[in-house]
């Protein structure tokens, strides 16, 4: 085993397994306090779902404006500057979300937090396409998974001992590991921009966003982007309604909806890189099809099952999903990119998060609120059935081009058109 864990870290370079540990030492913030945002909101000041879903809603669509300007930005000015500010600002706001005492003091700051925090997400997923190679990329992008979800074990675990006793306590902890983060960022990752060429430097910044313009022509992508926004509108309901779902129907605490988070991590830490390899051979609208029908079974079965262990294998049915979705996914979100746009390509990928963030807890909390709450799984699961036909068109559509051909070594593949 240790044999094999060295030949997979000397097969990447090293400024890869550096991004990756500092990434590691934040999402492990970042897990501590983000299951819990939901049923901090709804503790603390005295509100619904429907009302929490909305200021979920706010963050999540001034985050996709201030992705898109990050996107942009990061283009023309590189992904270190992005990434520091992100760091540095996200601490700050942090803060301010814990201590707040008005509940419509979250608006504002909400409008922000998303404008400015999120400006440096494309810029992270842009580093990681510029260090590795496109072979690599699906693999790279599985190893950042099996890192983050190691993270996954040690944030909610910790997260909901805390949460029991204080809230606050999450937000200071994150804005700590924040700042620690952005001084190492600063001492030991250079920028990876790769270089500008004559017409790219002296393209204005007015000019760089109009290139957005460019990203939404290509039909093709614009297709991927809306299929991943339907499948990821079921997704992000485990990460924000799926906790007060179990508190308030089955008696869930947030330890315990922390130890199914747990469950997940686990899973993908075990198996993510071994599924990687598995499908990394096959056509990938493919497995983006087989990975949706995983979430549509998984999220389907929670307006079904009842019992806390039935819950637990819900979650680990759609991880192997996730496992197979995920790194597949931001891997052909690079391929689609040229290497002068891959800022902006990334940034609208993003919208594949950001769209259904405003509109899913907003219109989860209605069904949870004033309907019968299992209708929200049974909706979830019709959702990713869709998504599963959309994604095998796709494959038919463009599965024989080169760049979205399995990888090398494989048969009977035409060049793109």
């Amino acid at each position: 085993m240790f044999s094999r864990i060295s030949n997979i870290y000397h097969e990447y370079p090293s400024k890869f397994w550096t991004v990756v540990g500092v990434m590691f030492i934040d999402r492990i913030g970042g897990t501590m306090l983000f299951p819990f945002f939901s049923l901090y909101i709804t503790q603390k000041f005295g509100v619904g779902m429907t009302q929490a879903g909305v200021i979920l809603g706010f963050f999540s669509l001034f985050g996709m404006l201030g992705g898109m300007i990050g996107g942009a930005l990061t283009d023309k000015l590189g992904r270190r500057s992005l990434i520091l500010f992100g760091l540095v600002f996200s601490a700050l706001s942090t803060l301010s979300l814990g201590l707040v005492e008005q509940f419509w003091m979250l608006y504002p700051l909400a409008v922000v937090t998303g404008l400015l925090s999120d400006m440096a997400h494309p810029a992270h997923q842009a580093m990681i396409a510029d260090i590795l190679p496109e072979k690599q990329r699906a693999e790279g992008f599985g190893i950042l998974r099996v890192v983050a979800n190691i993270s996954w074990i040690i944030g909610p675990t910790i997260g909901g001992l805390i949460a029991n006793r204080s809230y606050l306590y999450l937000f200071i902890i994150d804005a700590v590991i924040s700042c620690f983060v952005a001084g190492l960022f600063y001492l030991f990752i250079p920028e990876t921009k790769p270089e500008a060429t004559a017409e790219s430097e002296s393209q204005s910044v007015l000019q760089t966003f109009a290139g957005y313009g460019i990203v939404l022509k290509d039909l093709s992508y614009v297709a991927f982007i809306l299929a991943g926004m339907l499948m990821l509108l079921a997704y992000q309901q485990m990460y924000s309604t799926l906790s007060v779902y179990l508190r308030d129907n089955h008696g869930v605490d947030p330890q315990g909806y922390g130890f199914l988070m747990s469950t997940s991590a686990i899973t993908v830490i075990l198996f993510q890189f071994w599924v990687t390899r598995r499908i990394k051979h096959r056509p990938p609208f493919l497995m983006m099809a087989l990975g949706s029908l995983f979430y549509m079974i998984g999220f389907g079965l929670f307006g079904f099952v009842t019992a806390y262990w039935l819950f637990a294998l819900n979650i680990v049915i759609i991880t192997i999903g996730e496992m197979i979705v995920m790194p597949t996914s931001q891997a052909l979100a690079a391929n689609f990119a040229p290497e002068n746009m891959r800022g902006r390509y990334m940034a609208v990928f993003g919208l594949t998060w950001g769209i259904p963030a405003i509109f899913g807890p907003g219109l989860a909390g209605l069904i949870l609120d004033n309907l019968n709450p299992n209708l929200l799984w049974y909706v979830a699961g019709l959702l990713c059935a869709l998504v599963a036909f959309a994604y095998y068109t796709l494959h038919l559509r463009l599965g024989r081009q080169k760049r979205f051909a399995p990888a090398p070594g494989d048969e009977g593949l035409v060049p793109a058109d």
